[in-house]
């Protein structure tokens, strides 16, 4: 048996204090999830919103070039495309939202300078390179978004079982346990209560016994 579940005053306390942590435990964890959802359909919203500008701008990169592959052939295009550097300027960090860490992503966001000579290229090259750029840059910001909704929605789910433990285990438990002790101590009140009186009630007849 746990010595901290015995009838003492020593243990009510510490129960008392514990229920009091648990609930407010529970308090804390109920905040930290309701932040965290309202940062997640925050991100939800945010993500749908650049899909949608992905989606249109992707639209006009490949109309774009289709134009330039009709205008300056499909070969000249894929030779051209060649010359346009590896992406390397992305950095990437992090910052908390309640102790979940999502990342920060930095880039080059200067304008793109074209990698091809403008003699014997068509505007709708320039069209289309521009467009795509556009869609590289919304697919940064896509993937943080998305990552970051991810590590929220995960941390959201651990934090919803800790409160349901301290909600429907914890709080219950400490509840009982100081209803238990206050009634045995109670009890044990009433008892020596009624001990005194009887040990009282046979003084006083032993004093007129003797009288």
């Amino acid at each position: 048996m746990d010595p901290n579940t015995f009838p003492t005053k020593g243990n009510l306390i510490l129960a008392k204090n514990s229920l009091a942590l648990s609930k407010q435990g529970f308090d804390l964890m109920d905040k930290k999830r309701n932040i965290l959802i309202r940062e997640l359909m925050e991100l939800i919203d945010k993500a749908k919103d650049i899909q949608s500008e992905i989606d249109d701008t992707f639209t006009s990169a490949y109309i774009a070039l289709q134009k330039a592959n009709i205008q300056m052939g499909i070969n000249n295009v894929q030779m051209l495309s060649k010359t346009v550097p590896e992406e390397n300027s992305i950095t990437i960090k992090t910052r908390s939202i309640m102790g979940t860490e999502i990342p920060l992503i930095d880039y080059d966001k200067s304008p793109l300078t074209p990698t091809y000579s403008f003699y014997g290229t068509k505007l709708a090259l320039d069209e289309a390179c521009k467009h795509f750029n556009k869609v590289k840059e919304l697919t940064i910001r896509l993937s943080m978004v998305e990552t970051s909704a991810y590590r929220l929605a995960t941390n959201i789910k651990k934090t919803q079982k800790r409160a349901n433990a301290l909600k429907n285990i914890t709080i219950p438990h400490y509840t009982t346990l100081v209803t238990d002790i206050q009634n045995a101590l109670e009890e044990k009140e009433r008892e020596e209560f009624t001990r005194l009186k009887v040990i009282k009630r046979m003084n006083t007849a032993k004093k007129q016994a003797n009288a």
